[in-house]
């Protein structure tokens, strides 16, 4: 059985951007927290809480039309549970950001008839968006502000300093660097970022990472994996690199001699998971993680 993929990968400028966030902090009202809705644990930063204190938080879980619907209503669920408002989003289309705006006025309620009682108001409500690289932090901005304005690039690391946008009468957004989780030491964290591509390809063994995402896969959307590459043959003790040549050899990838190209397969079956044509397809479910500090 393959291993579990270990990943090691820390940027230095990732250090300065948690002290960056945390000197920010005191120029907004509110964090918006970005996460990825497929891994909605894994694409957290464990340090966010702690970070950002007593800051009012909302949580936008993007690409929520690629994930299990089930799963997004049940991780929803468990941000209401904690007191912390958690709103399915699609970044790219624009899909539920309309309750952005309302609801930060909800959470900041108290904060804005403080605010009116002083005579201000009317004033600017400001938010600081944070998130793990690739997450989709810019692609919200751009949407939010109707024009891109904010560079959106499909890779990590990108967001290099803090940007102001302002997104309507009295609301402006504080863009930030990505903050990647620090250290990896949950080794299946680090796999499931590398799934999605919050890592940088470069660093990982392709092959590998696509075999073990077929075991997560064949474990818990069997039939997503077996309509698509339409396999036939009972996968349910198949290894992952088993399933990789089953679909090279479906798809008709070869090489020189008739041998199966592993390669070609695995960046098939991962750039496929990433863009949702396998399915809708959450990695990080609730009932496997219980109570946790969100």
């Amino acid at each position: 059985m393959e291993e579990v993929i270990s990943i090691q990968w820390f940027p230095g400028h990732m250090t300065r951007t948690k002290r960056q966030l945390a000197a920010s902090l005191k120029l907004v009202d509110c964090v918006a927290e970005i996460i990825d809705a497929r891994i909605p644990f894994s694409s957290r930063n464990p340090d966010l809480r702690k970070l950002i204190n007593n800051k009012p938080r909302i949580v936008l879980m993007n690409k929520c039309d690629i994930a299990d619907k089930t799963q997004n209503q049940k991780w929803i669920a468990v941000y209401k549970n904690a007191g912390i408002t958690a709103l399915p989003v699609d970044c790219k289309t624009g899909k539920g950001l309309n309750a952005f705006m309302p609801a930060v006025r909800t959470v900041l309620s108290d904060k804005i008839k403080a605010w009116e009682a002083k005579g201000m108001k009317g004033k600017t409500i400001k938010v600081m968006v944070v998130g793990i690289p690739n997450v989709g932090k810019s692609s919200f901005i751009n949407k939010m502000v109707k024009q891109s304005k904010a560079k959106v690039e499909d890779r990590p690391g990108v967001t290099r300093g803090n940007q102001w946008f302002t997104i309507g009468k009295g609301f402006e957004l504080l863009d930030t660097p990505g903050v990647l989780w620090p250290k990896f030491e949950d080794k299946i964290v680090g796999e499931k970022l590398a799934f999605t591509g919050a890592v940088r390809d470069q660093v990982i063994d392709t092959e590998g990472l696509a075999a073990r995402l077929l075991l997560l896969l064949r474990d818990s959307y069997p039939d997503a994996i077996k309509t698509r590459y339409k396999l036939d043959a009972d996968i349910s003790e198949l290894q992952g690199y088993e399933m990789l040549e089953l679909i090279g050899r479906k798809r008709g990838m070869l090489i020189s001699g008739g041998e199966i190209d592993t390669l070609r397969a695995a960046e098939t079956v991962l750039d496929e998971f990433r863009g949702g044509i396998l399915g809708k397809i959450t990695l990080d479910r609730t009932e496997d993680y219980g109570a946790f500090r969100i």
